[in-house]
């Protein structure tokens, strides 16, 4: 089973992402800002983090900054998800080592099925 951080501010997209992961056979760690994910991610090292860019604290893309400069956990698998689907935003997601990106609205069959591309469960 693998283990994935849900990293959103958004309490509807919280829940409908949980409850997807979880019926996916995923253990499900959420983090309701960019602090307590990188706090989370140093502590649980999740083997895939869906990371909303827009979140209080630091942003998504400070904790992915954050993350890749970190080595103990510089590995982890990051899933961007955001509102913002202007190709800057997919760039400097990529730029910073973004291993996806997924825009909000997204459809739940596509992001478990990106899900599970990222973790090789084929």
């Amino acid at each position: 089973m693998s283990t994935i951080l849900i990293a959103d501010d958004e309490p509807n997209i919280v829940i409908s992402l949980e409850y997807l992961m979880k019926r996916e056979g995923h253990e499900v760690l959420v983090a309701r800002d960019g602090d307590e994910a990188l706090a989370m991610i140093g502590e649980h090292h999740p083997d895939l983090v869906l990371l909303d860019v827009m979140m209080p604290g630091r942003s998504g893309f400070e904790v992915l900054k954050a993350v890749r400069a970190d080595e103990t956990i510089a590995g982890t698998r990051i899933l961007m998800l955001t509102a913002r689907g202007r190709d800057t935003d997919r760039a400097k997601g990529e730029a910073l080592g973004a291993n996806g990106y997924v825009v909000k609205p997204f459809s739940t069959r596509e992001l478990a099925e990106q899900v599970r591309e990222m973790l090789g469960d084929d």
